[in-house]
């Protein structure tokens, strides 16, 4: 295991690869790629791409990407390969194969995030610094390029004026507020995925808060990694994404050599 420095880490990736369907979920940003400034300008780190790319060619394995972002940017940003599976907004969309319908919000959740992109575009016109990201179901604060304090009084100003609207999902990340009229997360996209793809066991990489819906999915057939700090349900932790390229590449090894047996 010269690629990886957690011997127990390798160990768990042997055994994983050897299941009967894999699938590999691997959040993007944080992830995959790098935290950047401008949300837009993030991309894959190109040995962590070649490998989920090569995964995804190999016999009963199935890869996707599980993102925060709704799925128009994490296709321009991640440019997924056509097999590929897509988990956006949280959960909230997915892109599962060719055919199927997209999200649609009924009257009620349209108002309400009508309601909820006006609060949010006013507390960014009195923060510098701070952006507005518009989803299918959501709003997100992004304060990656605020000061400090700015941050502070910016997300205190956006929980309060959202505080009236009954029935949103307001969740903290890395320097981010989301806000859905749609409940879901990603344990629920995770499992939404792995009964589509009869998954025997799962690999799930994130590195933010709102990954750990998904690491709390996992089951003990499971394998998950927190990348970068923080507190974590995963059994295992990396500390970037430059070292889940190396994990990936492992598992792709492992994966590959068990199919050509």
């Amino acid at each position: 295991m010269s690629a990886l420095e957690d011997f127990s880490l390798g160990g768990a990736l042997e055994t994983l690869a050897a299941t009967e369907h894999l699938l590999v979920a691997v959040d993007f940003d944080g992830t995959m790629s790098p935290l950047v400034e401008r949300a837009e300008d993030a991309r894959s780190l190109p040995g962590s791409a070649a490998a989920l790319q090569a995964l995804a060619a190999l016999p009963r394995t199935t890869t996707a990407l599980i993102s925060g972002r709704a799925l128009d940017s994490l296709r321009d940003v991640a440019r997924p390969g056509p097999d590929t599976l897509l988990i956006g907004s949280h959960g909230a969309e997915a892109w599962t194969g060719t055919g199927r319908e997209p999200l649609a919000l009924t009257g009620e959740q349209q108002s309400l995030l009508d309601a909820a992109t006006a609060a949010i575009q006013q507390i960014v016109e009195a923060h510098p610094g701070t952006r507005v990201e518009f989803k299918p179901a959501g709003v997100v604060l992004h304060t990656r390029t605020a000061d400090d304090d700015v941050t502070r009084a910016a997300v205190d100003a956006a929980r309060t004026a959202l505080a009236g609207l009954s029935g949103l999902t307001i969740t903290d990340g890395k320097r981010v507020l989301e806000v859905s009229v749609v409940k879901a997360d990603k344990g629920q996209g995770l499992d939404r995925l792995r009964a589509l793809v009869g998954a025997t066991a799962v690999f799930f990489a994130g590195d933010d808060v709102t990954d750990e819906h998904a690491q709390h999915a996992l089951g003990p057939e499971d394998v998950g990694v927190k990348v970068g700090d923080g507190d974590s349900a995963a059994q295992y932790r990396v500390p970037s994404p430059a070292a889940l390229t190396s994990v990936l590449e492992e598992l792709l090894a492992l994966r590959s050599a068990g199919a050509s047996r």
